[in-house]
């Protein structure tokens, strides 16, 4: 059974509406310029057949542009990669919902579903344009993100390596201590996110480390407290037959995925996990999310890294990927427009493998508004509620608030920051760690 009605079903007047106008062709101007940019590239590369293929995909992306900006019909897809029929399902899905029995448009559609769809027309813009069709148009603003937090990077590599060097020695609230705070770490990570900025710098030029204090009144909801029962139940037993599995979903690559591979990294030397399983995304996505070149990219970077920590940190997350202590997956289900709900149903092998963890961490915003399906749920109806049938393991949802829906709120605490913040919901300034267990 669905739940409540979508938020932002309709655009007019609202936050997404305006977001749909203005921040999406933002993104795709940035994404024709992009391409222009390697014109030269695609020519030493691919001669005359890259510039035709240039000339191309700058077509398709300033008539995708052009749809937005005059509400055009949603299209089907036209590609030939296999999650096609899937999207064009949605869009016969979508339509049987119109009130009016007229096409779904890029204005008179739920923003999460246009948005995915911005973004998988992005993909088909450059997979029907060989020889360049392998081009990720946003690599370049992910690398750059990356190497604008170098100050950053090394701060949290050097206390990793300092920290590790006495993390056998550690007490259990010590070891409790170490991990709320590389938590809070990822948690905050994922303030750098592109697609909320339209591809602008959104780097993170400070160490973190020394901001958690301050952010702490800023976390809505923490329920570390349960995420260290689960996972100290099994520490210690690595005696070859016990394992502790945790599946990270990732969002941002860049700063925020360093986070992630440090916080993976001490659940490792802090007994608490014996394997991670990182979750990736099969095309580029959002602008800023992680896909399995970011994922092996960043590792190079820093293992090549002219700073010791770096290239140490780099070194050791190297091997546990070959030791298979750190698993990457690849599946298309994440960049499909369906609500995690729908994932038991629509990928029941993806929802399997959750099945297998101890712990699934979700990242990020999209996850979130995924995970509670983007519905205009009241503040305080409780998480586990909002995700409906979604309940595959323990999960958590460690996010920046950056989109109108939160839920699991104690009683008048939205009503109070919207008094005196109306954007709460959307700058970025407060997050949440966010648990709910299978009952």
């Amino acid at each position: 059974m669905d739940p409540p009605c979508p938020l932002s079903a309709r655009f007019e007047g609202s936050f997404a509406y305006v977001t749909v106008k203005d921040r999406l062709p933002q993104i795709l101007t940035k994404v024709i310029d992009t391409v222009h940019r390697n014109k030269h590239k695609f020519l030493e590369e691919y001669g005359e057949d890259g510039i035709e293929a240039e000339k191309r995909v700058i077509a398709f992306f300033s008539k995708l542009r052009n749809e937005i900006q005059t509400d055009k019909p949603i299209l089907p897809l036209a590609d030939d990669q296999p999650d096609v029929q899937i999207w064009n399902d949605y869009l016969h899905y979508q339509k049987s919902l119109m009130d009016d029995g007229g096409e779904p448009s890029w204005f008179k559609s739920p923003w999460l579903y246009v948005e995915c769809y911005l973004y998988r027309r992005i993909h088909e813009g450059i997979v029907l344009s060989p020889p360049i069709s392998e081009f990720d148009v946003f690599r370049e603003v992910k690398n750059d993100s990356f190497f604008q937090s170098q100050g950053a990077v090394i701060a949290l590599c050097t206390y990793l390596q300092e920290r590790k060097k006495n993390i056998a020695n550690l007490s259990e609230n010590e070891c409790r201590e170490e991990f709320s705070k590389l938590l809070q770490v990822s948690l905050w990570g994922n303030k750098c996110d592109l697609s909320i900025s339209g591809g602008q710098d959104n780097s993170q030029k400070s160490s973190i480390l020394n901001s958690l204090e301050a952010f702490k009144p800023n976390i809505l909801v923490d329920n570390t407290e349960s995420l260290w029962e689960i996972l100290s139940r099994n520490k210690g037993q690595s005696n070859g037959e016990a394992s502790t599995r945790v599946d990270v979903v990732l969002d941002n690559a860049g700063f925020e995925l360093v986070t992630d591979f440090v916080l993976a990294d001490v659940l490792l030397s802090l007994k608490l996990a014996t394997e991670i399983h990182f979750h990736v995304k099969s095309i580029p996505w959002y602008v800023s999310d992680t896909t399995k070149h970011d994922f092996d990219w960043t590792i190079k970077q820093l293992l090549g890294a002219n700073n010791r920590w770096m290239s140490k940190c780099g070194a050791q997350w190297k091997e546990n990927v070959q030791k298979g202590r750190w698993v990457y997956h690849e599946h298309l289900f994440w960049t499909l427009p369906h609500e995690f709900f729908r994932m038991a149903q629509t990928a029941p092998d993806l929802y399997s493998e959750l099945q297998k963890s101890s712990l699934v961490l979700f990242k990020g915003d999209l996850n979130y508004r995924k995970l509670t399906a983007d519905r205009k749920w009241d503040h305080t109806v409780p998480f586990s509620e909002a995700l409906t049938t979604f309940h595959p393991a323990p999960l958590c949802s460690v996010r920046t608030l950056k989109a109108d829906v939160q839920v699991g709120l104690t009683p008048g605490l939205g009503a109070k920051l919207a008094e005196s913040e109306p954007d709460w919901m959307v700058s970025g300034k407060y997050g949440v760690i966010q648990f709910s267990a299978p009952v």
